[in-house]
């Protein structure tokens, strides 16, 4: 096992230009996965760890191995002290393991869903904070992917990676043009239920106990005129309050719901 102290180290560097720039995961096909409840999630969906990071007096002496055990995709086991940990922890609450895991990028096609499966579909959503709660409430209801359309942000950031607690690793997540979207779930008979104010019906007035994709927008501009058009039907959430609109994970949260509630009635 290697032991670093330095954090001058280039192996340091790295891990923390690919904690902060989206550009260096990219060119890479790396990404930072950090806590161990995370990365086992990670390693259960199938993930390549590269590199570990690993502070004994955090994490305990047998944490690596209690995380990776038996993985022939882990090569190299790095110990890190203490005073550096802290350094390069991107959570105040931390677990004393942090990983550099590669790329697995899913399409459409890989998607393999059941009869009636239910869907949430994010357009331009920026926020990484918000797409990780969605996938944390989709990850709670069952939803069997999330697609995430014209992505305004990169899908491997550690705060989206945070705010999810992993659940993009255990929901299948796919990028892809609203273009291509649309008639996929259209060739498979999935009605498309757009969430939005106007010419719209009350959320629990349309049933979901068919194959359903729930489509939210931003909370600034809503949803473009390409979901709106393509729509089965417009659903909205009742505002009884002098503002108009929920944050966009609360409001997923809420449609997610009771698409469960239908199904389970």
């Amino acid at each position: 096992m290697e032991v670093i102290t330095s954090a001058q180290n280039p192996k340091i560097k790295n891990l923390l230009l690919l904690q902060e720039k989206s550009k260096a995961r990219r060119e890479q096909g790396l990404f930072v996965v950090e806590g161990q409840r995370e990365l086992a999630h990670c390693l259960q969906a199938g993930y390549t760890v590269k590199t570990v990071f690993v502070c004994p007096e955090i994490a305990g002496s047998e944490a690596s191995e209690e995380v990776c055990p038996s993985s022939p995709a882990v090569p190299a086991i790095i110990e890190i002290p203490e005073q550096l940990y802290r350094k390069v922890a991107y959570r105040e609450s931390t677990e004393g393991i942090i990983a550099e895991v590669a790329y697995k990028s899913l399409t459409l096609e890989d998607l393999h869903l059941p009869q009636n499966p239910l869907i949430m579909v994010l357009e331009s959503v920026e926020k990484p904070g918000n797409l990780g709660a969605v996938l944390r409430s989709a990850d709670a209801a069952g939803a069997d992917a999330v697609l995430i359309c014209d992505p305004l942000t990169d899908l491997y950031n550690p705060n989206l990676i945070r705010a999810s607690i992993g659940a993009v690793f255990t929901v299948p997540v796919v990028a892809a043009p609203s273009a291509q979207v649309i008639p996929w779930l259209q060739e498979r008979g999935i009605q498309i239920l757009t969430a939005q104010l106007q010419d719209s019906s009350l959320y629990y007035d349309v049933d979901m106990k068919r194959g359903t994709a729930l489509v939210m927008g931003t909370e600034s501009t809503g949803l473009t005129d390409m979901w709106r058009n393509a729509a089965s039907a417009h659903i909205r959430i009742p505002m009884l309050g002098r503002l108009d609109s929920l944050n966009v994970s609360v409001s997923a949260a809420i449609l997610l719901f009771e698409a469960v509630r239908q199904r389970q009635g």
